[in-house]
């Protein structure tokens, strides 16, 4: 069987796929498993896809549809301690690393369908009207689940919006 650019697809696209399933899972080892069920899926039918354009969108596609059947439960947990660690002077890399585990941390309590249309509209600037084809729902489902995840990253993460005046 030949390729037919499938492998240089994945050779450029697999690292950006990687970080959307990193980010609507929040688990490496889930991201992984989201990003091989996917490719595996689309392997079968690279040829079709390859001539109707682009097949980016649809890879995208079948890993929205992968993450919805998975049956267990997604969510990170974190178990909350009554020691603190000794805090660290701060210093630039510091209060990076504290960011992104704000971030991973106030993202694990999205549901999954607001994590995929922040993914696919702020990283990777999607308009409302692409997310909402993408996802098969209407432009209002798409302004509704990204107001309610906006407004839920403010109550449970407000040092995100503090980091963000501050730069």
């Amino acid at each position: 069987m030949t390729d037919d650019g499938f492998r240089e697809f994945v050779a450029a696209r697999g690292l950006a796929l990687s970080r959307m399933a990193y980010l609507v899972t929040g688990d490496h080892g889930l991201a992984e498993d989201l990003v091989q069920e996917a490719l595996v899926k689309v392997a079968a039918r690279w040829r079709k896809l390859t001539k109707k354009g682009d097949p980016e969108p649809y890879v995208r596609k079948v890993m929205i549809n992968q993450l919805r059947t998975w049956r267990r439960p997604r969510r990170l947990t974190f178990v909350p301690t009554a020691d603190l660690p000794e805090s660290l002077p701060s210093t630039d890399e510091s209060e990076q690393a504290e960011l992104k585990v704000a971030l991973a941390r106030a993202l694990s309590v999205l549901a999954p369908k607001q994590r995929i249309v922040l993914y696919l509209r702020f990283y990777e600037d999607l308009s409302e009207s692409a997310v909402a084809a993408e996802l098969g729902c209407s432009v209002g489902t798409v302004k509704r689940h990204t107001h309610d995840a906006l407004k839920r990253l403010r109550q449970v993460a407000p040092q995100l919006l503090e980091a963000e005046v501050r730069s």
